[in-house]
């Protein structure tokens, strides 16, 4: 069984015990992690190596930062977009882990749908949806993970009403990201929890007991390309990680695989 999981530590640094406890519990074979916030040379690799796993990343000071965390050593390691487009923050990571391609994302916030990041957020998927076209096949095995910064349906958020206008549930970001489906993907977590409400990836830290009051959303994903989502047998969100010590915002969704 090979079970991978993607998690947002907001803060590598503050989560780095955390998520090496949770590594070693779950025996995870691939963790890619979202919002680092660390600058490369600080980057605490030593705790992961010790534990024995490889961890590859690439980030900056005080925000965004991907990791890629696994059992096995990661082979054709590239970093951002080459579209020859504007240089992105560092916020994408491929690589080769046990024959299978892996793509974990950050995606852009977005902060607010009038502004120019939100149109920033929306250009960014269709630059990954490109960067699919150009370099996999969506008849070939192939992992996408990460922090999508939306929430695709009415049920993975717990307001569809009032927060029809946030960034990460506006039409616009929903239909960006559809795209990018489009080009091939399944929702691994959906293909296990179909029409499944109050299932939930991210719980804001002002709310008042947001995970016993329901008050989160669904932006964290593990989508497959068919071929691999067919092998997938579970997944699940490890929503008592959010109730650890010192949580990030987000918590461990995870899935496994019988290849």
């Amino acid at each position: 069984m090979w079970k991978v999981a993607t998690y947002n530590a907001n803060s590598i640094r503050v989560r780095q015990e955390q998520i090496v406890a949770w590594l070693r519990q779950e025996e995870a074979d691939v963790l890619c992690v979202q919002e680092t916030k660390v600058q490369d040379k600080d980057f605490p690799a030593d705790p992961f190596q010790e534990a024995g796993y490889h961890v590859i990343f690439r980030g900056q000071k005080s925000h965004a930062g991907v990791a890629l965390v696994s059992r096995e050593e990661p082979r054709d390691v590239t970093y951002g977009f080459d579209d020859g487009q504007q240089r992105d923050e560092p916020r994408l990571i491929r690589a080769v882990i046990g024959g299978i391609p892996i793509v974990n994302t950050y995606v852009p916030q977005g902060r607010d749908p009038a502004s120019e990041h939100f149109q920033y957020k929306l250009a960014w998927f269709e630059r990954l949806r490109a960067l699919f076209e150009r370099h996999y096949d969506p008849d070939q095995p192939l992992l996408w993970m990460g922090d999508f910064n939306v929430a695709p349906e009415p049920i993975d958020v717990h307001d569809p009403q009032g927060l029809k206008e946030h960034v990460d549930f506006h039409p616009q970001a929903r239909a960006a990201l559809e795209r990018v489906r489009e080009w091939g993907f399944v929702d691994v977590f959906r293909r296990h929890h179909p029409n499944e409400p109050g299932q939930y990836t991210y719980w804001d830290y002002r709310a008042r007991d947001p995970i016993e009051r329901g008050v989160g959303w669904r932006v964290d994903h593990i989508w497959a390309t068919a071929p691999l989502a067919d092998t997938s047998t579970r997944a699940w969100v490890d929503v008592e990680a959010r109730r650890a010590e010192r949580p990030s915002d987000h918590t461990f969704l995870v899935a496994e695989f019988d290849l």
